[in-house]
């Protein structure tokens, strides 16, 4: 019994966690892929978010009274826009200009962003007295470090096809010495990207603390989202072949992320937090790093960069840094909370003494 609560507390969460990792970076780079080949990025995010909201149409009851319904609408608009219209948006067509990679490094940009705007929104203090202060301020910097790296440095290629016939060819190991510029584009989309999921991360708390549903928030924020996403897709794709779709490997590629992202993912995030708790969930997002590696090396070496991937590693350790800082906070708190709890029954007896 002992040997299979600890498989089924500790082994079992891990390996699903490290799947859904392996998962995300496959699907990220078979995107890529089609993206690559003259589908939109913008009818992708509308054709797999309407799949995703049909597949959560089941979880959409709406189960509130009238008063909450009419709180709760402009706050699952506002998840639509900012979470699915502005942030996949800007993250596939951030990816359509560069690389997996890029995905992955700038994803790790997340908790930094989330917590500058939280100092700028005063909704937590800079105490520098403080070490889980210093080490997520530490964490911030090392984000934005690689960041910068990500965005002017890609490094010479794993596997250059043409390198034996260009051997006097100085590389263009920078990449404003280079003439390929969407490398710049893409990385900025894809850091705007990270900034909308940081404040649809903020407004989506807020939204669980009044509906608890999560499955409900999802369900609804992902069908606004899709309304608005049309809406915009609508307005810049005007051909009408761009919305044509075949039975081809672009249509298996959008059903797959569909069912991913809605169901699969989200369902097994759920577990492991109520398993573990929600730090343990985030702390394997930096292991696409390494997968995303794996990938590029093995698959797609002739367009794998060097720099881009000692980039990523740099703000994946910021990523860690900073959520170490965050977790040693946490703990902080939660100590003094069990000390006033230990010492307010106390003195209220000396009170009634």
């Amino acid at each position: 019994m002992e040997t299979k609560a600890i498989v089924l507390g500790d082994l079992v969460p891990c390996i699903l966690m490290a799947l859904m990792e392996v998962c995300t970076i496959g699907l990220t780079i078979l995107a890529s892929t089609i993206l690559s080949k003259g589908l939109s990025p913008f009818v992708f995010v509308v054709y797999t978010n309407a799949l995703a909201s049909i597949l959560l149409l089941p979880y959409n009851t709406f189960i509130v009274t009238r008063n909450k319904k009419d709180e709760l609408i402009p706050r699952f608009l506002l998840l639509g826009f900012v979470g699915v219209t502005l942030a996949q948006n800007l993250a596939f067509v951030g990816l359509s200009y560069s690389s997996p990679i890029v995905a992955i490094g700038m994803g790790c940009l997340i908790p930094s962003i989330s917590f500058i705007l939280a100092v700028i929104c005063r909704k937590t203090n800079v105490d520098l007295g403080s070490s889980s202060s210093r080490t997520k301020l530490v964490g911030t910097l090392i984000s934005i470090i690689g960041a910068v790296l990500l965005i002017l440095y890609r490094g010479p290629v794993v596997r250059d096809p043409s390198s034996h016939l260009q051997l006097s060819a100085a590389p263009k190991l920078f990449v404003f010495l280079s003439t390929h510029e969407n490398w710049v584009l893409g990385c900025a989309l894809f850091a705007g990207a990270s900034l909308a999921y940081s404040v649809w991360n903020i407004i989506q708390v807020e939204t669980l603390e009044k509906c608890p549903q999560v499955m409900t928030v999802a369900s609804s924020y992902s069908l606004f989202g899709t309304l608005q996403s049309a809406l915009l897709a609508l307005i810049i794709e005007r051909d009408p072949s761009a919305w044509r779709l075949e039975f081809d490997m672009g249509l298996l590629i959008i059903v797959a992320t569909a069912i991913f992202g809605s169901l699969v993912k989200s369902n097994v995030h759920m577990w492991c937090i109520r398993r573990k708790s929600q730090f343990y969930v985030t702390m394997f997002k930096p292991l696409g790093v390494p997968i995303a590696g794996m990938f590029g090396s093995i698959f797609f070496a002739d367009t794998f960069h060097y720099g881009s991937l000692m980039a990523a590693t740099v703000t994946a350790i910021g990523y860690y840094t900073m959520m170490w800082g965050q977790i040693r906070e946490d703990e902080s708190k939660r100590g003094k909370m069990d000390l006033v709890e230990e010492t307010t029954p106390l003195l209220q007896g000396e009170d009634q003494v």
